[in-house]
């Protein structure tokens, strides 16, 4: 099937997205307390509980929306089952675990092109993986084995399921309209994560 994405002048799917979240990116990355001095392990926990919190109900809703287009493994790239892993080796039994605060407020994942929008954003946050572990492994002593394997969640392979993700977008055969749409859900992922974040008073 034919893509406008491939159409002179038009941009992909790729470059919409990059170009409507660059600034929203740029604004989380600078909250984001990883490299902040005043992080402890205590403040490491609770960043990761609120990052489960927002990862947990926006996966499943994702996930089970029925809308993903043919050619995502589900999976392979849910963070949730390490994200459960990182906090029980943190010390979180399953009660605690379960009682912890989730995100309400969830973007809206009616279409195909939303939830790609929203698998962008998810998948573009496995970049920095290695730069991160090896910060929390230097200050914290935290690594993989003791509550850091979300940091970077899918290791040697990172760079190559990027990869295969924007060869996915590539073939998603996506009108203006659409890709509108597919931004949209980026930028309100984007959004909705900050403001989860912010109530769970975890940013600087």
């Amino acid at each position: 099937m034919h893509s406008q994405a491939h159409d002179i002048g038009v941009p992909s799917l790729l470059e919409t997205l990059r170009t409507g979240t660059r600034l929203l990116h740029v604004a989380l990355e600078k909250r984001l307390p990883f490299f902040s001095g005043c992080l402890d392990a205590d403040g490491y926990r609770r960043l990761l509980q609120a990052y489960y919190g927002f990862y947990a109900p926006m996966e499943k809703a994702l996930y089970e929306s029925g809308l993903i287009p043919d050619g995502f493994d589900c999976v392979l790239r849910a963070k949730t089952p390490t994200l459960v892993n990182d906090l029980h080796a943190l010390g979180l039994d399953d009660n605690t675990l379960n009682a912890l605060p989730r995100c309400a407020d969830l973007p809206s994942f009616d279409t195909p092109a939303a939830c790609l929008g929203a698998l962008y954003v998810l998948e573009g946050a496995t970049l920095g993986g290695q730069v991160l572990r090896r910060e929390m492994a230097l200050r914290l002593a935290i690594d993989a084995d003791n509550g850091g394997a979300f940091l970077n969640v899918y290791g040697a392979e990172t760079g190559r399921r990027w990869k295969d993700f924007l060869d996915y977008l590539d073939r998603q055969p996506l009108d203006t309209t659409a890709k509108r749409r597919a931004v949209i859900a980026a930028c309100s992922t984007f959004n909705g994560f900050e403001q989860w974040l912010d109530s769970q008073e975890v940013l600087l």
